[in-house]
């Protein structure tokens, strides 16, 4: 398995429709069919030292493999995600695992 974790650091000055262009953007990647699991979501309540709790969204995709995960990268969703979307975000934090 190969689990892609993106975290986004939007810019303060968003309106709103720019910040419901980004989660239809972070749906429509979930849609790519190399996609195995996919989960959208914002900091959660916990509060401890270690926590990181700065971002405001997190994108987290699960691959069957790293050919997976390749293919969704160069897929012409994830392109028009980053067109239309990049420039909404001062910040993109990216971890990927294998296991």
């Amino acid at each position: 398995m190969f689990v892609h974790s993106v975290y986004f650091w939007l810019k303060p000055t968003l309106t709103s429709d720019e910040k419901n262009q980004v989660i239809a953007g972070l749906r429509s990647l979930t849609t790519i069919s190399s996609v195995r699991q996919s989960f959208i979501g914002t900091p959660a309540s916990t509060d401890r030292p270690v926590i990181d709790r700065s971002y405001q969204y997190s994108l987290i995709l699960h691959f069957d493999d790293k050919a997976g995960h390749d293919s969704y990268q160069t897929h012409a969703v994830h392109e028009q995600f980053r067109n239309e979307c990049g420039g909404f975000w001062d910040r993109v934090l990216i971890y990927d695992a294998v296991s």
